[in-house]
C-alpha cells in the first residue's frame, strides 16, 4: 500500500508527471551538452534561455518571426476551410468517397517536398509560396479526419432528421457537425503540424526572410545557441496555435 500511494497521487495529478518528464529531459540535455557533446553541435538549455534576448535583438529576427507567424496563421486558416469543405463534400457522398478518396490518400502519401519547385514556379519566392506549400501539407489530414468522422456517424440519425422534415442546413448544424467534432479537431491538430512543416520547409529551401532563413544561417555559422533559441520561439508559436485549437474544441465540444 505504501508503494501504491505515490502512484495514485501521480494518476490524480498528470500535470506533475508531465512537468517531471520535461525537467528530466532538460537535466539530461544540460549534462550531455556540457560534458558529452561538442558545443559546436548542441548548446545547453541554460545557455539557450540566456541567449533569447540576443536572438530577439539580432537584426531581422523580429520581422522574421512576425512573417512566419503570419504565414502559419493564414495557411492554417485556408487549410481548415478547404479541409472542412472538401471533407464534407467527399464524406457525405458515397460515390465521392469511392472515386475521390483514393486520390486524396495518394496525394497525402506523396512526399510533397518533391513538388516544392512547382510552388516556387507559380507563386514565386515570397510569402505566397510558403502559404501555399503550408496549405498543401495541412489540408489532407483534415479531409481524411472529417471523412472518417462522417462515416462513423450512425445512419439512423440522418434518417430520423430527414423524417422529421429537417433541412440540409439543420442536418448539418445539429446532426453532422456535433458528431464529427472529435475527428474535426483531431484533423486540425494534424493539419497544424503539417502547415508548420510545409511553411518551414519552403523557408529553408527558398527564402531570404522568415525563421527558416535564419535557421539555415545559424546552422551554417555553427551557432547552436541562437539556433535552439530560434527553435524555442518557433515552438512557442506552435503552442499558441495549438492552445487556440484546444480552447475551440472545448467550446464546441462542451455538449459531449
Amino acid at each position: 500500500m505504501k508503494h501504491s500511494a505515490p502512484r495514485q497521487f501521480l494518476l490524480r495529478h498528470p500535470g506533475l508527471m508531465r512537468l517531471g518528464v520535461i525537467i528530466a529531459i532538460l537535466v539530461l540535455w544540460e549534462i550531455a551538452a556540457r560534458f558529452l557533446i561538442d558545443p559546436l553541435f548542441i548548446a545547453p538549455p541554460s545557455r539557450v534561455v540566456a541567449s533569447l534576448g540576443t536572438v530577439w535583438h539580432t537584426t531581422g529576427v523580429p520581422a522574421a518571426l512576425r512573417l512566419t507567424f503570419f504565414e502559419l496563421a493564414v495557411a492554417f486558416a485556408i487549410a481548415v476551410v478547404l479541409g472542412l469543405t472538401l471533407g464534407l463534400a467527399i464524406g457525405l457522398q458515397p460515390f465521392a468517397r469511392r472515386s475521390v478518396m483514393p486520390i486524396v490518400l495518394l496525394l497525402y502519401g506523396m512526399p510533397q517536398i518533391t513538388i516544392l519547385p512547382i510552388f516556387i514556379l507559380y507563386f514565386g519566392i515570397g510569402a505566397a509560396s510558403k502559404i501555399a506549400f503550408g496549405v498543401s501539407h495541412g489540408t489532407f489530414p483534415i479531409i481524411i479526419a472529417i471523412v472518417a468522422g462522417v462515416q462513423n456517424m450512425k445512419p439512423i440519425l440522418l434518417a430520423s432528421a430527414r423524417s422529421m422534415g429537417a433541412s440540409r442546413w439543420q442536418i448539418l448544424r445539429w446532426v453532422i457537425f456535433p458528431h464529427m467534432i472529435p475527428s474535426f479537431f483531431a484533423g486540425m491538430r494534424l493539419g497544424m503540424s503539417g502547415v508548420l512543416l510545409g511553411v518551414l520547409l519552403a523557408e529553408l529551401y527558398v527564402s531570404t526572410a522568415g525563421i527558416g532563413h535564419f535557421t539555415t544561417m545559424f546552422t551554417e555559422s555553427f551557432d547552436p545557441t541562437k539556433l535552439f533559441g530560434l527553435i524555442g520561439m518557433l515552438a512557442a508559436m506552435a503552442i499558441v496555435l495549438n492552445e487556440l485549437v484546444r480552447r475551440a474544441e472545448i467550446r464546441f465540444g462542451r455538449w459531449r
